[in-house]
């Protein structure tokens, strides 16, 4: 992966949230393509990182740069940025008055300015690719909570960003329905596009993952390729984790 372009690069980040230090002096690289799986307990800081890199959070010192343009709280191209990364939310925030056409046409029509026709080709195509086009004119409560994460993956994917975040985007799933949207993520990774995760899915992350980072309160503490870090972390820490969550 080093030898591709850096699409996010954080330098000596931190985050407060008064006097909680939520991020401290985080260093981190994610490259073009690069599948990066982020993990750790709740509360270690993993959600606030990669909602910082959209903007949807703002770091209080170091640097953060996305796809070349550095993100900060009077960035005046914050829009564009949000524009290049689309995220996936643990709730679908989906909006119950629209169908699920609708839904996914909004964005690339308000955002994009796509005409309505080229907003609806559009929405069909990432429909087919979650595999629902045929839930197009259902509102959101007609469907499953799985099939409600998968038109929040395809709305996400109507925005054409280069890069996606998850974040947990399973933990708000039955146990039955976590499999349909982590298959549907498993397709994404074989399109070349560059994803940031955040989850407890360890199967999933030893299946997909080119790096896996371990966060604990507010810090990374190991970042490691999946092998190494499933069969021989470096870190205690990371070894009472995997321990505590691989017997689940």
């Amino acid at each position: 992966m080093n030898d591709q372009k850096p699409m996010i690069e954080v330098r000596n980040l931190d985050k407060f949230y008064g006097s909680f230090h939520a991020l401290k002096g985080i260093n981190l690289t994610v490259h073009q393509g690069e599948k990066m799986v982020v993990c750790g307990p709740s509360g270690s800081g993993k959600s606030t990182l990669i909602r910082c890199f959209n903007g949807l959070e703002f770091h209080n010192s170091g640097t953060l740069i996305v796809d070349g343009v550095e993100v900060h709280e009077n960035a005046k191209e914050i829009r564009a940025i949000r524009q290049e990364v689309g995220m996936v939310f643990q709730q679908f925030n989906l909006f119950p008055h629209l169908t699920v056409l609708e839904n996914l046409m909004i964005g690339p029509m308000k955002v994009r300015r796509l005409s309505r026709a080229d907003a609806d080709d559009t929405a069909r195509k990432y429909l087919d690719r979650v595999h629902i086009p045929e839930q197009a004119d259902k509102y959101p409560s007609q469907l499953s909570g799985g099939q409600q994460q998968r038109v929040a993956i395809a709305r996400s994917l109507c925005m054409e960003s280069r890069i996606m975040l998850f974040d947990e985007p399973t933990s708000a799933l039955d146990p039955e329905m976590i499999n349909e949207v982590l298959d549907v993520m498993v397709e994404l990774v074989d399109t070349g596009m560059t994803m940031v995760v955040v989850t407890h899915e360890m199967g999933f992350a030893r299946k997909v993952a080119d790096t896996m980072v371990f966060m604990e309160m507010g810090e990374i503490v190991e970042i490691s390729p999946p092998e190494q870090f499933f069969t021989n972390p470096s870190s205690e820490r990371c070894r009472l984790f995997l321990n505590q969550i691989l017997e689940h």
